[in-house]
């Protein structure tokens, strides 16, 4: 077996997520316990009692599910269901990419707990100082997908699996947008209960910001191969990490070239670390021989 770990991105979160890693993995616990004192605030409390509102602001689910992710793979380690020499690939979605990073010895837990808080805390600014929206597109190719932003000042903020594509810009606009695709027949045009346009232009400021902040991080090469959102292929040359890491807050997120590129290097086995088993579903609406697994609590690991 060859395998790549997936990381959840923003959305997958929910209350109770970790609770029983912390009861039953003494590594699990450890990473909650540094979390905590790292913050300066319980993160651990928020991600197992909520409330639902505090969990799923930007600033407070991007270090919750960055902690989840990488203390299920503590456990994992712990109880030896890893395969010797594993992963060989690690790749995640929006801020699952710094937890695959982190999987990957890019920079060790402190070090990326602080940079996915960071990131969190600047998009969550942006998205106060603007009116933004997404939209999920179901079913339709990307051409006509781009077509559709170019026509209505609007961007493609993830390109998930086939047939599924999430707008993202202005209120305004996407609101214009989605009523247009209503009249021209799309099947499928959802809008989504989201705090602002992620992957957009309105989250240039936090891109700026973002990118000084990342200047004074050190960056390692990673220990297996790990992908980036913003072009889909594989990255290693720690100012490149760097630089793309910053970028992707206001690129689109190519997750589906990401799980193609990681396939065709080799990828027999792909195990998702985070709730809701989000990734697991659009790698099978992806390419359906494919072999998926979903971890998320401790009973996962025994089964």
């Amino acid at each position: 077996m060859t395998l790549a770990l997936l990381f959840a991105g923003q959305g997958a979160q929910k209350v109770g997520m970790g609770r029983s890693l912390y009861d039953a993995s003494p590594a699990a616990r450890a990473l909650y316990d540094e979390a905590d004192r790292t913050l300066g605030w319980s993160l651990s409390e928020v991600s197992f009692n909520g409330p639902e509102a505090a969990l799923t602001e930007t600033k407070v689910c991007q270090p919750a599910l960055f902690v989840h992710g990488l203390a299920l793979l503590a456990a994992l380690r712990e109880s030896g269901r890893l395969p010797t020499g594993a992963p060989s690939f690690a790749l995640g979605l929006s801020l699952g990419e710094i937890t695959a990073y982190t999987a990957a010895g890019v920079f060790d837990f402190a070090t990326g707990l602080k940079v996915v808080a960071e990131r969190g805390r600047l998009m969550q600014l942006a998205c106060e100082q603007s009116v933004g929206s997404m939209a999920a597109v179901v079913g339709e190719e990307r051409a006509r997908v781009l077509e559709l932003c170019a026509e209505f000042g609007i961007e493609a903020a993830n390109f998930n699996a086939p047939g599924q594509i999430i707008l993202s810009g202005e209120k305004t606009r996407i609101d214009t947008a989605v009523a247009a695709c209503k009249e021209r027949g799309w099947k499928r045009v959802i809008p989504l209960n989201v705090a602002g346009a992620y992957h957009s232009r309105l989250m240039e400021p936090a891109r700026v910001q973002f990118a000084a902040f990342l200047e004074s991080v050190p960056f390692a090469r990673p220990t297996c191969t790990v992908f980036s959102n913003t072009t889909g292929a594989a990255i290693s040359e720690p100012t490149d990490l760097r630089a793309a890491l910053a970028r992707q807050v206001v690129s689109s997120v190519l997750w589906e070239d990401c799980m193609r590129t990681c396939a065709a290097a080799g990828a027999t086995e792909f195990w998702e670390l985070g709730p809701g088993g989000v990734l697991a579903g659009l790698a099978r609406r992806t390419d359906k021989a494919w072999t998926v697994r979903s971890f998320s609590e401790f009973s996962d690991l025994a089964a």
